[in-house]
């Protein structure tokens, strides 16, 4: 470093800025390899860490189940039902209301489906889920089958999933 004319000159030797200590190329690729992995696992575990509450998952259930029964999609309808399901005391199993739903599609009937406010009652391992329901139709093809409903499902964790296990239903109105 020269002085000239009372200022600093710059040299290749000084640049003005503190010298850092060099990284070897190997040890950079290490740091690189062990960030690259940190993020790897933290974007893999960590979602899995997140947790959906049982009393949501309870609810999103039966929120598919309506939206199925307007898409006509029985397999979605039925997809958060128990294998023994138990509909309104032995009027409708599982298999049955998927076929109800299939019916419905076959016809070209549209369900409209409106829910009302969903109450759930912890009863220890399993949850109890009370709301109304309003069921419309296009063609009224079975007009005394639409109207409200009040509705009791039972929920239980088959397979670390809440599945509804039995349901009764009557009309409201």
């Amino acid at each position: 470093m020269r002085h000239v004319n009372g200022s600093l000159e710059h040299t290749p030797a000084y640049s003005g800025k503190p010298h850092c200590i060099e990284i070897p190329p190997m040890i950079r690729l290490r740091k690189t390899a062990c960030l690259l992995i940190v993020l790897v696992l933290c974007t893999v575990v960590l979602p899995g860490c997140r947790h959906t509450p049982d009393e949501v998952q309870v609810r999103e259930a039966i929120a598919s189940i309506a939206h199925a029964t307007e898409t006509n999609a029985a397999s979605d309808v039925t997809a958060p039902l128990s294998d023994d399901f138990d509909g309104n005391a032995g009027e409708l199993d599982r298999s049955a209301l998927g076929n109800m739903v299939r019916f419905f599609a076959l016809r070209g009937e549209h369900i409209g489906v409106t829910m009302g406010p969903i109450a759930i009652d912890h009863r220890g391992e399993r949850m109890v889920a009370t709301f109304t329901v309003t069921l419309t139709s296009g063609s009224h093809l079975f007009p005394d089958q639409l109207g409200v409903y009040e509705v009791e499902s039972a929920w239980r964790k088959d397979d670390g999933k809440w599945r509804c296990y039995t349901a009764s239903w009557k009309h409201s109105i």
